[in-house]
């Protein structure tokens, strides 16, 4: 924890260098809804800001200068007249920071800058001007920016092709909490939770702060999720429309993609998403899926031994998940739906534990003691066949394959148990079967290692002798980075 921060260790030192740099710095913030980059920004500098200001969510222009005027009068401590355009506002936010480029460091915050980019406002070209004809000829100045409309920050601004290419001297894309945070995160409010109740909160809410930080200590987590996904004024039943609207322009296309994705727990290529969905297939296409996966709504992924051009996609956030499995076509009638719940959810658990796994994927890596061998992390799937001896083997999946680089393969089956998982004799003859169809599969010549990540570990029956590794749900709760 550092100034009431929860985790963000490496975005905080990283923040601390460039503030503290001898040259002038442009700094993007970006991410998704409720993930904690203006409360982030604030912890760290709030009391040192020579100007700030936030966008208006679906402003006008004018109400957008309004509010920029309004503010520069805050920190110019005299009466600031509305501009009439943005080269005006500019012009008269460098008049204002001129005034105080005597000090050691200049430091300009905008929050949410994209939504300051309304419809003919030619808001860009003068924030261009701005940072090219004046502010980065100051080494002094420190801007930095912060954006939830990702595909605008990264398109607009990350990915400008005209005056601001390449002017972003530091992007910083903040991601959710892992387990760790979230554990973090709860205690520091008080919430006393075994690691099973964290990870049953992180398979509703995902590590979203804002979202955990509507949970009551009082409560238990069916309790919690009862009143923010079920109860009446539910929040988090609301939250789904707006946060597709707030992070992409035209989110239509890019809601119809997740919920097609929700129904194929595998994942689907390009092409049958583009035949699920009905569009055709061009560039703007091409552009909601980046953006899906660099919003970490959707993994892509290639299966082992495929090309490239077999490239997957799978949903893999967790609230997303939640809200369209038992959220969306909830009819309102019971608001203790979750904690009267008589639908059996271990199919549901054990697939969210999956994507808990497949975010943790360096913690894993550290259990296994290879975070230092270079390796390739995907999935297969198989129909039956005969291999070249004539024996029979049966389709199957392996959801999590670590292709190291050591020459050795981890097969890892997961399993969401409240108890120790035990391996039956019948499950231990179905490893064997599946670790020797993935050879006659693939043809490798690797060591397979059968790795088993499980919720609260493995019974050390005659069944374990055949897994060379385990990995349980207390194992994802550490600190590894990659």
């Amino acid at each position: 924890m550092d100034n009431g921060i929860i985790g963000r260790k490496r975005e905080i030192a990283l923040l601390n260098e460039l503030i503290d740099s001898n040259k002038v710095e442009f700094v993007a913030v970006y991410g998704r809804r409720r993930i904690g980059k203006t409360f982030l920004i604030d912890k760290l500098y709030a009391r040192q800001y020579d100007f700030y200001m936030t966008g208006i969510y679906e402003g006008t222009r004018k109400e957008q200068l309004t509010n920029f005027a309004h503010q520069l009068e805050l920190y110019a401590g005299h009466r600031v007249r509305t501009p009439k355009d943005w080269m005006e506002a500019f012009f008269a936010l460098q008049d204002y920071l001129t005034t105080r480029l005597s000090q050691k460091r200049v430091l300009i915050f905008i929050d949410e800058l994209p939504w300051l980019d309304t419809p003919r406002s030619r808001f860009l070209k003068a924030f261009e001007l701005f940072w090219n004809e004046w502010a980065s000829k100051h080494d002094n100045i420190k801007l930095i920016v912060c954006g939830s409309a990702t595909t605008w920050m990264t398109s607009k601004l990350l990915g400008n092709m005209g005056g601001l290419h390449n002017r972003v001297t530091q992007p910083i894309y903040l991601r959710p909490f892992n387990l760790a945070e979230t554990e973090a995160f709860l205690s520091s409010r008080g919430f006393a939770l075994s690691r099973r109740q964290v990870a049953e909160a992180y398979m509703s809410m995902g590590g979203t702060p804002y979202y955990l930080d509507m949970m009551r200590k009082s409560q238990s987590i069916a309790q919690n999720i009862d009143r923010l996904f079920f109860g009446t004024d539910a929040p988090l039943r609301n939250e789904y429309g707006f946060l597709f609207k707030s992070l992409f322009k035209e989110s239509t296309l890019y809601r119809k993609v997740v919920e097609c994705l929700s129904r194929k727990m595998k994942g689907m290529t390009r092409q049958e998403i583009l035949t699920e969905v009905k569009c055709e297939d061009n560039g703007f296409f091409s552009e909601v899926l980046s953006d899906l996966c660099n919003c970490d709504f959707v993994r892509r992924y290639t299966s082992f031994g495929k090309a490239e051009r077999d490239m997957m996609y799978q949903l893999t956030d967790l609230y997303t998940l939640f809200y369209l499995r038992f959220v969306k076509t909830y009819n309102g009638g019971d608001p203790n739906y979750w904690s009267h719940r008589q639908m059996d959810i271990s199919s549901w658990e054990g697939y969210a534990f999956e994507q808990v796994c497949l975010h943790h994927i360096p913690q894993i890596r550290t259990k296994l003691g290879i975070m230092g061998v270079l390796g390739n992390v995907c999935s297969l799937s198989w129909t039956s066949f005969t291999d070249n001896a004539g024996k029979e083997h049966r389709g199957g999946q392996i959801d999590l394959i670590i292709d190291r680089g050591d020459k050795t393969i981890n097969l890892c089956e997961m399993k969401f148990t409240s108890t120790t998982y035990s391996i039956s004799t019948d499950y231990a003859q179905r490893l064997r079967d599946r670790r020797e169809s993935f050879v006659s599969m693939t043809s490798t010549s690797k060591s397979i290692h059968l790795t088993m990540i499980t919720a609260e570990g493995v019974e050390h029956n005659e069944g374990w002798q055949n897994i060379q590794s385990e990995v349980t749900l207390s194992d994802l709760f550490t600190d590894a980075d990659e």
